[in-house]
């Protein structure tokens, strides 16, 4: 990982309230999980300059990691725009995975020309256990494409997603995660150096994890 670069997105999400953190009133993430920190990086699209920057650090990223990549993906539905960019940039291909098959017309789960053979990048825009990003490798790999690897903006680096990816033999990187984040937030003063402790907690365990009180 580039730190230079990790720190860098880790200031314009927190900058842009792509990221928030709170540690005494927790989110409820889908999944029923409680968590200090809600990340949403589409935000981040609505912010030209630092949409420009995250364009470049994943076109950067995918020339480093997968330069075999011949085809750029996005997962549905938060991928797609930066996925799209990093196409453009790139001058690939792109085609983006739906999260479940169209229900009228040609009923796609995979948008865009399906090319047997072809190694494909995903793009993510966030990774937390990795099951919905393995989820749309395996459809990938279902229509006879090859997968080089995954990127995404931000992983929460949990234990559990490396584990997930590692079974599946797929490759992901990230352009930040959430240690560079949370010392981000600590330097910029977004959170105060008490609230490390639990916030590193939550990383460790977010299934049990509770809120200060």
């Amino acid at each position: 990982m580039d730190l230079q670069r990790a720190r860098t997105i880790a200031a314009m999400l927190l900058q842009s309230g792509a990221v928030k953190l709170s540690p005494e009133k927790p989110f409820t993430w889908s999944s029923g999980w409680k968590a200090p920190i809600y990340c949403d990086n589409r935000v981040t699209l609505s912010f030209p300059e630092i949409r420009t920057y995250i364009k470049n650090a994943l076109a950067s990223a995918v020339k480093q990691y997968f330069p075999q990549g011949q085809v750029i993906a996005g997962v549905a539905t938060a991928g797609i725009p930066q996925g799209t960019l990093v196409a453009d940039l790139l001058e690939l291909p792109f085609i983006y995975v739906r999260t479940k098959p169209k229900e009228h017309g040609l009923e796609n789960l995979i948008e865009g020309k399906v090319t047997a053979g072809a190694n494909v990048v995903v793009i993510e825009d966030l990774i937390s256990t990795g099951k919905s990003s393995l989820q749309v490798v395996q459809a990938i790999r279902q229509v006879g494409m090859c997968v080089s690897g995954l990127l995404a903006v931000f992983s929460y680096d949990f234990d559990i997603a490396r584990q997930h990816f590692q079974q599946e033999g797929v490759r992901f990187e990230a352009l930040c995660t959430y240690p560079i984040l949370i010392e981000q937030a600590i330097e910029q003063n977004y959170i105060s150096q008490e609230h490390m402790a639990t916030l590193q907690q939550w990383r460790q365990s977010p299934q049990t994890w509770k809120a200060l009180e």
